[in-house]
């Protein structure tokens, strides 16, 4: 349920993706306006909301994240993403949170973003959360990437490369984002 490439690039403002070159940079636009600065922080603040239970302050970033210029291109694919995934916890119903949480997006109190069911979804079964953040991560890259590989005809080892060269500075990206606030 991703974007259409061509969409995700027009959304960054970037040019089409015809070669490996322009996917390499779409990639690493994606990672630095999209995924470092939004996602990851939104699964990370769902999970903390989720983990104490504040369902108004998760209703309130949902509904921040509708506004955010930045995700516009990208909030179809994630609402719908979101919903449907939202909907599987549904029978957890002795889970009062996740309940809440969907009852919120059915009555239009919030949208169901899927970063923000990726963080419940981590509380909610006790996931390690640094794991959580870099499989999403490589996933939502992966998917762009398998996405143009085969509209650009790649091999293999070039689509490996250009992968590796997406996520390399997730991990130290998610180490920052996870230290602990000093005062």
């Amino acid at each position: 349920a991703l974007p259409t490439l061509a969409d995700a690039a027009q959304a960054l403002a970037l040019d089409s993706i015809r070669d490996a070159a322009s996917l390499e940079k779409f990639l690493h636009g994606y990672r630095e306006q999209i995924l470092r600065p939004l996602e990851l922080p939104a699964i990370l603040a769902a999970h903390q909301h989720a983990a104490r239970n504040e369902l108004r302050e998760l209703i309130a970033l949902d509904n921040a994240l509708f506004h955010e210029a930045r995700l516009k291109e990208f909030r179809t694919a994630s609402l719908a993403v979101g919903r449907r995934q939202l909907a599987k916890l549904r029978p957890l119903r002795d889970q009062r949170f996740v309940q809440r949480y969907l009852r919120a997006v059915e009555d239009g109190e919030a949208h169901g973003w899927h970063t923000l069911v990726f963080g419940v979804f981590l509380a909610q079964y006790s996931l390690p959360l640094r794991q959580g953040l870099l499989l999403y991560s490589h996933r939502t890259l992966g998917g762009f990437l398998a996405s143009a590989s085969g509209a650009l005809q790649l091999e293999l080892a070039p689509s490996e490369d250009i992968f590796t060269a997406a996520t390399e500075p997730l991990s130290p990206a998610v180490n920052e984002l996870l230290a602990p606030v000093s005062l």
